[in-house]
C-alpha cells in the first residue's frame, strides 16, 4: 500500500511589511478583502467595471489606504486588473485568455491526480468529503459566492495534500482566475454540479484505475470551461448588439439556458 501523501504546511507570506501593522489594521484589511472578494464572486460586477477607491472606502467605512492595499492584493492574485493612473477594474478576459488558463489547469491537475491516486489517507478522504458537504450546504442555502469559493477550495485542498508549496501557490493563482470566470459567466444553477463532481473525483482517486481517475477529473474541468466559454460568448454577442443599436438593452445575468 503506497504511503499517504504528506501534509504540507501553509505557505509562508511572500514578504514582511516594512512596519508591522496593528491588529486593528489587519482586521480592517481582511474585512475589506472579504467584502470585495464576495462582490466579485457574486457575479453582479460585470467585466470591465471600475472599482473606485473613494466609493469603496465610503461603502465599507474604511480609509482609502486600506482599500488601496486590498485592491493591490487582489490585483496580484489576478482577481482584478490594475491600470496605472486609471485604477482597478473587474477583468474582461478574452475567450483565448480563458482557454489558456483552463489548459494550464488541466495539465497541472492531471499531474495532481496522478500523484494522489491510491495514496490518500483515511483522514484526508474524510477531510475532502467534509468539504464537499460544505459545498452542498452553500448551494442549498443559496450562497452563490460561498459555493464558488468552496468549489475552488476543493482543488486547493487536493493540491495541499500533494505536499508541494510551489504547486499549491501556482494552482491558487489559476483557481483565482477560474473562480472569477465562473462568477462572471456560469449560471447560478451550475453550482449544484460541483459537489457531485467533486465526490466523483474522490471516489475515482480511491478506485482501481488511474486512467479512469484522470478521465473524471479532466471531464469536470472540460464541462466547466464549456459552460464559461458559452456564457462569455453570449455576453459578447449582447455587447455587440448594444454597440450597433447605440443603446444597452436590458439583460439578465445567469445565462440560464
Amino acid at each position: 500500500m503506497p504511503a499517504a501523501i504528506r501534509r504540507s504546511a501553509a505557505p509562508a507570506p511572500s514578504a514582511e511589511p516594512a512596519e508591522p501593522a496593528s491588529v486593528d489594521d489587519a482586521n480592517v484589511d481582511e474585512r475589506v478583502y472579504a467584502a470585495v472578494s464576495k462582490a466579485l464572486l457574486s457575479g453582479k460586477l460585470r467585466p470591465g467595471t471600475p472599482l473606485r477607491e473613494r466609493a469603496l472606502a465610503e461603502a465599507l467605512a474604511c480609509t482609502r489606504g486600506a482599500v488601496r492595499k486590498v485592491l493591490a492584493r487582489l490585483g496580484s492574485e489576478k482577481r482584478l486588473v490594475l491600470e496605472h493612473n486609471r485604477g482597478a477594474f473587474v477583468p474582461n478576459p478574452s475567450i483565448d485568455d480563458m482557454r489558456g488558463i483552463y489548459r494550464a489547469r488541466r495539465i497541472v491537475e492531471a499531474g495532481l491526480v496522478a500523484t494522489l491516486f491510491g495514496r490518500l489517507a483515511r483522514d484526508q478522504v474524510a477531510a475532502l468529503r467534509k468539504h464537499v458537504q460544505a459545498e452542498q450546504k452553500a448551494f442549498k442555502e443559496g450562497r452563490r459566492e460561498d459555493a464558488i469559493r468552496l468549489a475552488g477550495d476543493f482543488h486547493l485542498l487536493l493540491a495541499q495534500m500533494a505536499g508541494s508549496d510551489e504547486l499549491l501557490s501556482y494552482i491558487r493563482r489559476l483557481i483565482a482566475n477560474t473562480e472569477l470566470y465562473k462568477a462572471l459567466y456560469d449560471s447560478a444553477e451550475a453550482a449544484s454540479c460541483a459537489p457531485r463532481e467533486h465526490e466523483q473525483i474522490i471516489e475515482a482517486l480511491m478506485g482501481d484505475s488511474l486512467d479512469a481517475a484522470l478521465a473524471v477529473a479532466l471531464e469536470h474541468l472540460d464541462e466547466l470551461e464549456q459552460r464559461v466559454i458559452a456564457g462569455a460568448a453570449a455576453e459578447q454577442e449582447v455587447d455587440l448588439a448594444a454597440l450597433l443599436n447605440g443603446a444597452a438593452p436590458a439583460r439578465s445575468h445567469g445565462h440560464d439556458h
